[in-house]
């Protein structure tokens, strides 16, 4: 099988960049989270060294952030997500991105969110995936590692 070094992203690709970057930000961050294993946490938090922030608890924002922005997508949206998962995770290759958006638009299981969050890795995949059909992501992603507040102010 001949592949393109650079693929073309789709002309119609229901995703912009800079959502998707931040999605792939925020699940590898949600991915890197630990189990709670401090059962008394009745200590001073400066002491603590923010250690609890890689602790996946009900108030960590990392999940609630991903939920959110993943619930907030229109149905086509989320059909890329899960069709750039499964392509990643090379359950489709990038020349089979109709048939993976298809399937993933009519795939009857979980939630979107609940499916997606439950993926490990998902980040990764969903890096691997993008890549692959040729959405570059990495300038979007560089700009939200260098400027955390990118995207939340306006260009006025």
């Amino acid at each position: 099988m001949i592949t393109r070094a650079d693929p073309e992203p789709p002309e119609d690709f229901p995703l912009d960049r800079e959502t998707l970057a931040f999605i792939i930000l925020k699940a590898q961050a949600f991915d890197a989270l630990v189990p709670a294993d401090d059962p008394s946490d009745g200590s001073n938090a400066a002491d603590d060294r923010a250690v609890d922030a890689l602790e996946d608890e009900r108030d960590n924002p990392v999940g609630r952030e991903l939920r959110a922005k993943i619930a907030g997508l229109n149905d086509d949206a989320k059909a890329a997500l899960v069709a750039l998962t499964w392509i990643g995770r090379g359950d489709y290759e990038a020349a089979e991105w109709l048939d993976a958006f298809t399937a993933a638009r009519e795939r009857g299981e979980a939630p979107t969110t609940r499916y997606l969050m439950g993926i490990p890795l998902l980040g990764d995949l969903l890096a691997e995936g993008a890549s692959a059909i040729g959405v570059d992501v990495v300038s979007e992603e560089t700009a939200a590692l260098s400027d955390p507040d990118i995207g939340t102010q306006s260009d006025a």
